[in-house]
């Protein structure tokens, strides 16, 4: 198994690739030209293409195919968005790719080919309230949902597997605080509950998942700023694989809070700050569960922290410079 990291830097329009290494060292593997400011990244099932969002017109998102082994990329197509996203996801099964577009207010879904190259027609584009920051399927590919940070609301869909179609579920939407500015979303691997990074106000927000009606129910909130941080700047939250801790970046602070989440509950227990890169808007957590690697917008550098696999605690291991302006690290495990 040979472990990737992916980071797009966006002020020099490129995408670092990166191999990881067991002891946590990172190994630059290529450098690959955008030719626009590259921002979100995400893999479908399998990892067999690399899809990156150009967020500078024409709004675009770059299809990549995967080297098995190396994880090198090979740009297989371009294709036009309905607008300039700021998040990608696909569906479970990679047959659809969700963006979501802040400055638009819009989400969108474009099916994906047998090939892995996304199709230029959408099968539909919604507007939401004011800026739509993400769009996530649920694990059972049944149920999508999209952040507006604007409306402070988290937007609930029925999933249509076969015709890429979202419809608003009842209720439509689920509020988060006043102010909040729901950002990022992320399910716990079990299935039971789901978190939310508040990029406004920064707090974890936690919802109890129902997967038979597809509906959210608020489980508390949680302070992800460090004491004297300033105003909040929230950005990224991971889980580990197992589901045992989870993460978020804060910006003006450039710290990592930490979270134990609760077996039986779901419920967060704050385990404290780590300072990491400068501004750090992206990172991600190994499939491994060891190391989580966090970008630096300011310090154009990543960082590699190893993951204390009892207590959560995170430990400098590592640093890597980068192009400039990295935001979005995306790790991927290749055979």
């Amino acid at each position: 198994m040979t472990t990737i990291v992916y980071v797009s830097n966006a002020g020099s329009a490129e995408i670092s690739v990166l191999r990881l290494e067991d002891d946590g060292a990172l190994k630059p593997v290529q450098t690959v030209a955008t030719g626009g400011t590259v921002m979100p990244l995400t893999t479908g099932p399998g990892h067999r293409m690399l899809y990156a969002s150009l967020r500078s017109e024409p709004y675009s998102v770059v299809c990549y195919e995967i080297a098995s082994g190396t994880g090198e990329l090979t740009e297989r197509a371009r294709i036009p968005l309905p607008d300039n996203m700021a998040y990608l996801s696909t569906d479970r099964a990679g047959r659809f790719l969700f963006a979501a577009s802040y400055s638009g207010s819009v989400v969108s879904v474009n099916p994906i080919g047998p090939g892995g190259i996304v199709e230029s027609e959408p099968t539909a584009v919604l507007a939401t309230p004011p800026h739509a920051h993400s769009i996530l399927v649920d694990p059972s590919n049944r149920y999508l949902f999209a952040a507006s940070l604007g409306g402070d609301v988290i937007l609930q869909y029925l999933f249509d597997q076969v015709t890429g179609v979202p419809i608003l579920n009842v209720p439509p939407h689920v509020p988060t605080l006043p102010g909040a500015g729901p950002r990022h979303l992320v399910f716990h691997p079990g299935g039971r509950w789901a978190y939310v990074v508040n990029e406004l106000d920064g707090t974890v927000g936690g919802y109890e998942f129902d997967s038979g009606t597809g509906c959210l129910t608020p489980l508390g909130t949680y302070p992800a700023m460090p004491e004297g941080g300033g105003e909040p700047w929230a950005a990224e939250i991971r889980l580990t694989p197992d589901g045992r801790f989870l993460y978020v970046s804060e910006r003006r602070s450039s710290t990592l809070a930490g979270f134990r989440v609760d077996a039986a509950t779901g419920a967060l227990k704050p385990l404290g700050h780590t300072a990491t890169e400068t501004c750090p808007r992206g990172f991600d957590i190994d499939p491994s569960g060891r190391y989580l690697l966090a970008a630096g917008q300011e310090s154009d550098a990543i960082s590699v922290h190893v993951i204390d696999p009892d207590t959560g605690a995170l430990t400098t291991c590592g640093r890597q410079t980068l192009g400039r302006d990295p935001n979005w690290v995306e790790i991927v495990e290749l055979r």
